[in-house]
């Protein structure tokens, strides 16, 4: 028996397009969790989520088994993702000094992302999903197209590298 949302996937593909909008809106906060953990900034986040959307609708009839459709959404967005990670190497980054947050051990949350940032783009990927927005971890390997085992070893690593450096700060 197929459930609700295959449906929907089935319906999409034939270019419903109203199906794919009610796909889109069960996964956009998702895939936007997914795409600000990764890259740390919410309008860059909004940008591949969006581009990743529209690559979806224009190639969702070549999806060929709706139970994938989520894995195959996120495939995309971490493809996205992964383009713009190469760009943030070759731009210079400035922090705003007119952004307000409410009081907190600044210190601690920089040694925490400075330490996220070390990891490596599989790692802060793993990490991402598992951690931030929520996947188990066969669900996040399931999305990457990796070994349960695999992404726990990774995901173990990347917490003692993590832990490592966060104990020497």
């Amino acid at each position: 028996m197929d459930t609700q949302e295959e449906i929907l996937i089935t319906r999409a593909c034939k270019g419903d397009v109203e199906a794919f909008a009610q796909l889109y809106q069960d996964v956009y906060k998702d895939l936007f969790r997914f795409a600000l953990y990764t890259l740390g900034d919410p309008a860059d986040a909004e940008d591949v989520v969006s581009d990743t959307v529209a690559d979806a609708f224009a190639t969702i009839h070549k999806l060929r088994n709706a139970s994938a459709f989520r894995s195959w959404i996120f495939k995309i967005l971490t493809n996205k993702c992964k383009m713009v990670l190469k760009c943030y190497t070759q731009r210079p980054y400035e922090l705003d000094s007119e952004i307000h947050m409410p009081d907190r051990n600044y210190a601690e949350i920089q040694d925490v992302r400075n330490a996220f940032a070390k990891l490596s783009t599989n790692e802060r990927f793993i990490l991402s999903l598992t951690v931030f927005a929520g996947y188990s971890n066969e669900e996040a390997a399931k999305i990457l197209h990796i070994k349960s085992g695999t992404l726990r070893s990774i995901k173990s690593r990347a917490m003692d590298k993590m832990e490592a450096d966060l104990s020497v700060s």
